[in-house]
């Protein structure tokens, strides 16, 4: 991989995952045009995307975010995911490109005014969904649940060399009795086996951060520890 140009704002912010924490991020130089091999060599080294900001926590006093990862030829299904996956056998999946996906937004406005009020992302706007999901490198995908012709479930990930990466998942929060999220997490690891990748990227799993203990639920995952990855004992 070239040498790429890095920036690390002198400035902190307030965490979005922990109380009475402080968060920086170390970015890369947005005018730098990646790409997916880069992409992958970056995302191996606990880099994620938000648009088209790649970016890792640096922060001083705290590692807590950890990028996980589901070694998708070891992934076995639990008892529950079993439950879930047949919850939703009613439902057709369907893979799309950014430019279908901005029809999404009016799911995607009602999924953060409904389960994330509380968060950096409200109040949302097209805008901001526009330069969060649908600004990428051009390897991204939306991975789509709909219900006849109403779509209950739209996840973003972005396609790697070695894997598959959950970028973003929103659903229709009327139907989160079918663990939506889950239930599309598990599809995107089915799918990374059916094209003979490794992994199912799933962003950071931070500890002591109740909303992100979720992707401890899946099977052979592993964690980015000091540049290792290592697998968490189930």
């Amino acid at each position: 991989m070239r040498n790429l140009q890095v920036f690390l704002p002198h400035e902190s912010h307030e965490c979005s995952y922990l109380p009475e924490q402080r968060s920086r991020s170390l970015y890369i130089d947005p005018r730098q045009p990646l790409s997916v091999s880069e992409l992958t060599a970056l995302n191996r080294q606990g880099f994620r995307r938000s648009g088209q900001l790649v970016y890792r926590p640096q922060c001083e006093r705290c590692n807590a975010c950890q990028s996980a990862r589901v070694v998708s030829h070891k992934a076995r299904l639990t008892r529950s995911q079993r439950k879930i996956i047949k919850r939703n056998k009613d439902l057709t999946l369907a893979i799309e490109s950014p430019v279908d996906a901005a029809m999404h937004y009016p799911l995607f406005e009602t999924y953060i005014e409904q389960r994330h009020a509380d968060g950096d992302m409200y109040p949302p706007s097209f805008d901001q969904y526009k330069s969060f999901l649908l600004e990428d490198f051009g390897n991204t995908r939306f991975f789509c649940a709909y219900k006849g012709e109403r779509l209950v479930a739209s996840l973003a990930f972005d396609i790697l060399e070695d894997g598959l990466s959950s970028v973003y998942c929103f659903f229709d929060p009327d139907e989160a009795r079918r663990s939506p999220a889950t239930f599309l997490i598990l599809s995107l690891t089915r799918l990374s086996q059916l094209l003979g990748l490794h992994y199912n990227y799933l962003g950071y799993f931070v500890d002591g951060c109740q909303k992100m203990a979720y992707k401890t639920q899946f099977s052979s995952i592993e964690l980015l520890q000091q540049q290792e990855w290592r697998r968490l004992v189930e």
